[in-house]
């Protein structure tokens, strides 16, 4: 890309989103394009088709997704595959047809499987079967990968694809049943903290292990990546470092400044056992984290209290 480039960046207003357009203009991009959910429903094929060639943008990061912790994707499926396989098909198709250089799709760590050999390898990908609380969300993911691989190899597209571990950061949702597990803990124990709680009650046993990601760290891999490299397989997005959620929890309230009790209720489901990625092929690339998990929880719980807890 060079910085008149004219950059599509599909869900702009979601944390992943927000971050590669702050890093962008970081970097000097300033051609970025972007529409609301109210301007274009990217689950609407004709209007997908009409504004890719109205705009044929050069460069599109596709980080628009339905997303949600492991209790949205329990009871919802059938919407975490629908919505999610509905735009990025319609996204990638069109970027193709309107002559798009380059595309980067954003998926997620679990596309892989939920006993892979840990740390997790690319290589992994559909050598065994899904964790299934969030089954529906990792086939969507896995759909739109592979026909980024697919495109590459029948049109010659030059589509990539990322996938993060979990991540977290400003702007993220800190919604009481629809979060992931982090910015869950961000409100619950902040929530706490003001209520004078004796307890917090967090899911599971605290056992499984989790590596976490800060999300600008993430942009500035997906921007890298989109100016070096080019290829097929996916590329892992992470830290290479992992703690219990027992130990995440501990750590959170000690950031957030809650000092009652953590319980576990083990009668709610842990997820999978285990979700390391492994991280050195980015390494290879020349990329690497930058921002540490307990400093960037901190920036987490700041934007947290500045744009919720006022």
């Amino acid at each position: 890309m060079d910085r008149k480039s004219k950059i599509y960046v599909a869900g702009h207003l979601g944390m992943v989103g927000s971050a590669i357009v702050r890093e962008l203009h970081r970097q000097g991009y300033d051609n970025i394009i972007t529409r609301t959910h109210a301007e274009l429903d990217l689950c609407r094929q004709d209007a997908v088709e009409h504004f890719f060639s109205a705009e044929r943008p050069e460069y599109v990061f596709l980080a628009a997704a339905k997303v949600g912790g492991i209790g949205a994707n329990s009871a919802a499926p059938a919407d975490f595959m629908y919505m999610n396989m509905m735009l990025e098909m319609n996204v990638i198709h069109a970027a193709m047809q309107n002559g798009c250089k380059k595309l980067e799709f954003l998926g997620s760590s679990c596309i892989y499987p939920r006993m892979a050999p840990q740390p997790m390898t690319e290589q992994c990908l559909l050598t065994s079967s899904l964790e299934q609380t969030n089954e529906a969300y990792a086939l969507a993911k896995i759909s739109g990968l592979k026909y980024c691989e697919y495109l590459n190899r029948q049109y010659h597209t030059d589509y990539i694809s990322v996938m993060p571990t979990n991540l977290y950061g400003p702007n993220d949702n800190y919604h009481p049943e629809n979060s992931h597990v982090l910015p869950a803990m961000i409100r619950r124990f902040h929530e706490a903290k003001v209520g004078h709680a004796e307890s917090v009650v967090c899911w599971g046993d605290g056992s499984p292990l989790r590596e976490f990601l800060y999300v600008d760290d993430l942009a500035n891999l997906c921007v890298f990546l989109m100016n070096n490299y080019s290829g097929d397989e996916t590329v892992n997005a992470g830290t290479g470092k992992e703690l219990t959620i027992k130990e995440l929890a501990e750590m959170v309230a000690r950031v957030v400044g809650y000092k009652g009790r953590i319980e576990w209720d083990t009668t709610r489901p842990n997820g999978t056992p285990r979700k390391l990625l492994d991280v050195s092929k980015a390494a290879r690339l020349g990329w690497s984290y930058k921002t540490e998990l307990e400093d960037g929880i901190r920036l987490a719980y700041k934007d947290y209290v500045t744009r919720y807890a006022q």
